[in-house]
């Protein structure tokens, strides 16, 4: 993806500058092999965890629905991974949309853990169990906000989430039961099969009303939108 050319003064606009560095990010990543899943768990997984789902499903009953527009008219689908530094980036451009869009369109976030960040895997398991008690939203800003601390680190970051979920106010207990049951994690599976059988490869990718977006610019982003929004 190449980001379209911005004028002498825009050079200067640090948004414009985040938002520069997010396009050259996308158009980077190159992520390819089975999805790294054995984070989830300290057993060993069932061969189906890695299987793509039969029947995929780009939003299920349980997906995260961010904004709930009183008339919906479109749903935007990110699949994303914690440790990944694009979707960190992503951040500040997909909270403007959805401050823009959110009245009109359904923003849904699923999680797609990739191969080779140790500590991804873990993360979605702590957002997940931080969501069980109403704090998905503040735990998934929480993993973008502190990805430069533990992104990329090759040992368990889980005792450094924990200390997050102590931080936003979480029932310790309840967090701990959750990260360590088996359908916590496979509620995160069932995301990363979903995501496999509908050609996710890498994060952030976006999907339109179901249709895949490829994206090289924020002005693109914003007119498919507004197209699908009228």
């Amino acid at each position: 993806m190449t980001p379209a050319p911005s004028t002498p003064a825009n050079t200067t606009d640090p948004a414009r500058k985040v938002r520069l560095v997010l396009w050259i990010l996308m158009a980077v990543v190159v992520v390819g092999g089975l999805i790294w899943y054995a984070v989830f768990t300290a057993t060993k997984p069932t061969p189906e965890a890695v299987q793509p789902a039969v029947n995929a499903e780009l939003v299920r009953e349980d997906s995260h629905r961010v904004t709930n527009p009183a008339t919906e008219k479109a749903q935007l689908v990110e699949f994303l991974d914690f440790e990944c530094e694009s979707c960190r980036v992503a951040v500040p451009l997909v909270e403007e949309l959805k401050k823009d869009y959110g009245d009109r369109v359904t923003f849904v976030n699923r999680y797609f853990p990739l191969p080779g960040h140790r500590n991804s895997g873990t993360a979605a398991l702590a957002v997940e169990a931080a969501a069980q008690q109403g704090k998905y939203e503040r735990m998934y800003t929480k993993m973008f906000e502190t990805q430069p601390q533990w992104g990329e680190k090759q040992d368990s970051q889980a005792a450094l989430f924990r200390t997050f979920a102590q931080e936003l106010g979480l029932d310790l207990g309840k967090y701990d039961a959750a990260v360590a049951d088996e359908a916590t994690k496979d509620r995160i599976r069932k995301d990363v099969a979903d995501g496999t059988a509908l050609g996710v490869t890498g994060t952030p990718t976006f999907f339109l009303n179901g249709e895949k977006l490829t994206l090289d610019s924020e002005e693109q982003f914003r007119q498919l939108l507004d197209d699908a929004a009228k």
